[in-house]
Order: structure tokens, then C-alpha cells, then sequence
């Protein structure tokens, strides 16, 4: 169980009084995440939330106006718990998940949850909103360069020839497939799925955005540490058909963007997290290279 940060705990408190009418809570425990502060609250009477508190740094890489507008759509069309207060800085209350579990890699390796979840991606990508927020992954990565730049993080040595790979599949796939832009989450790490109260749900949608769905379907690969044979079974029930060469070569572009963009992300978040964010970053940044080469033997 992580720590509660002591100086959330007035915020906390702030919270359950202005949105609940609570004075204080029966128990306060921290959850899991990379940034934020999220913690599953008890009040007295028995009723269970989460209260997120924005993380340090945050503010530099995240629009909250725009996160709010994903998180409601997302809402909207059930996929994740019911929100009732999300403030101007980031801080959120949610309805607590009952019976809430946390996903993991390992509980992905299961055909009824990669069923559960491309049945989410698919009444997402297909809702036919446009939200109007952009998740524009070559703008943000030049963004995130320029923290990088501003804030003199050592960046590895073949960065360059790296990137310049990185732009020629994209060059190449987006002249074979002619990716649209539909609603996606973006940032899928197994925990920010939570099964609970029997089924699944989809959770924190910083990073949202119009976006190729097949980046939502790349990333979760690669956060449950997917093999071949669970790629197949992944793209199939996404695609609700055999997947066929153009629809691999696609998605496995998508996992080299996703790893390119969070290499990044990592990077700037070392002068605030330190040696455990430069070691995510080496981890993600070998992967894409590995990537590269698959996709170049394709």
C-alpha cells in the first residue's frame, strides 16, 4: 500500500465537505498511479469514493478542461464510474468501484477481459463524437522535447537516427491506412482498468484525445506484455475478424508511437520522480527499437 501524502489530507478533507457535505471519513487509503494522488475514502455512514489530488508537475503536460471533457463523455457512455466533482486544477471525486480490483499484465492474459475490453474500445472509437480535444502525438512529442531541452535531461545518443525511423513508418503508414481521428483514452495501463461489481471499467482519461483507435489497442499489447499469440486473439476481437497483414503493419506502428511518446513523457518526468522514471524510460525506448526492426522485417 503507498503512503498517504500528509498535505493531501487538508485537500482531502476540503473535497468531502464541499462536494459530499462530509466532515472528515472513517478510513483513507492510498491507490495505485504514476502521478496523481488517488486515495479510496470511507465516510462514516459507510459510502465509499475516490478523491484524486493533481500530482506535482502535472499542470505542464495536462489540459484538466480537456481531461473533464473526456472523463464526462466516458461517463456518458458508461465505461468508467460516475464523477461528481471535477475541479479547475485536477482534483476529481469519483463514485469508489464496488468490490474494486485493479488490473494487472497478468490478469489480461484472459480471452473474457481482452473481450471485456475491446467491447470498451469499440463503444468508445465508434460513439461518432468528436470531443473536440486533440491528442496529436507528434505535436506532443516535440513538446515533451522541448521540457526535456529546458530542463537539461541527458537524452540517449542515437536519439536522432531513432526519431528519423520513427517519422518513415509513420510517413509509410499513413499513406497505406489513412488513419481517422475518433475518441480514445490513450494511456491504458493495466491499472487504469478496474474490474468490479462484475464487470470492467476504464479510468483516467488525462491524456484523452482524438486519436487512430489502434494506438488504444497497441498500448494495452504492450501494457499486459502481450505476446504474438495474444495479439492475435486482441486484434481479432477488436476488429471482430482475422486480422490481415495491412491491419498488423498498423498496429505495430502504433506500438513504436506509443513508445516513442512515453519515452519521452518519462523523461520529463525524471527531474520530479528520479532514477524510477529514467529506468522507465530506458525499458520503453529499447522496446520501440525492437519494434523498429520487427516492423522493418514486416
Amino acid at each position: 500500500m503507498k503512503k498517504i501524502v500528509e498535505q493531501d489530507v487538508p485537500r482531502i478533507k476540503e473535497l468531502l465537505k464541499k462536494v459530499l457535505g462530509a466532515d472528515g471519513y472513517r478510513s483513507v487509503e492510498r491507490m495505485g498511479g504514476l502521478t496523481n494522488h488517488t486515495y479510496h475514502v470511507t465516510l462514516a455512514d459507510g459510502r465509499q469514493y475516490a478523491v484524486r489530488i493533481p500530482g506535482e508537475g502535472t499542470e505542464e503536460m495536462i489540459v484538466r478542461s480537456d481531461e473533464k471533457i473526456s472523463t464526462e463523455l466516458a461517463c456518458r457512455l458508461g465505461v468508467d464510474a460516475k464523477m461528481l466533482y471535477f475541479g479547475d486544477d485536477g482534483s476529481k471525486v469519483t463514485e469508489f468501484i464496488p468490490n474494486a480490483v485493479t488490473m494487472s499484465a497478468e490478469a489480461f492474459h484472459n480471452r473474457d477481459r481482452v473481450r471485456a475490453l475491446t467491447a470498451i474500445y469499440r463503444t468508445i472509437h465508434n460513439c461518432k463524437e468528436d470531443t473536440g480535444v486533440p491528442f496529436e502525438v507528434f505535436d506532443m512529442a516535440a513538446s515533451y522535447e522541448k521540457i526535456i531541452n529546458d530542463m537539461n535531461v541527458p537524452m540517449f545518443a542515437d536519439y536522432g537516427e531513432q526519431k528519423e525511423k520513427v517519422m518513415k513508418i509513420k510517413a509509410e503508414t499513413d499513406r497505406a491506412v489513412h488513419p481517422g481521428k475518433v475518441p480514445c483514452h490513450n494511456d491504458p495501463l493495466c491499472e487504469n482498468w478496474v474490474e468490479g461489481d462484475g464487470r470492467l471499467y476504464l479510468i483516467d482519461w488525462e491524456y484523452a484525445g482524438m486519436n487512430d483507435g489502434m494506438w488504444d489497442v497497441s498500448d494495452v499489447s504492450i501494457e499486459a506484455g502481450f505476446d504474438s499469440e495474444w495479439d492475435d486473439i486482441l486484434l481479432t476481437e477488436y476488429l471482430q475478424r482475422e486480422p490481415t497483414l495491412a491491419d498488423r503493419r498498423h498496429f505495430l506502428a502504433n506500438k513504436i508511437y506509443v513508445d516513442f511518446l512515453w519515452t519521452l513523457w518519462a523523461k520529463t518526468r525524471v527531474p520530479y520522480d528520479g532514477q524510477p522514471m529514467e529506468d522507465w524510460a530506458v525499458e520503453r525506448y529499447a522496446r520501440m527499437k525492437d519494434n523498429i526492426a520487427a516492423y522493418e522485417a514486416l
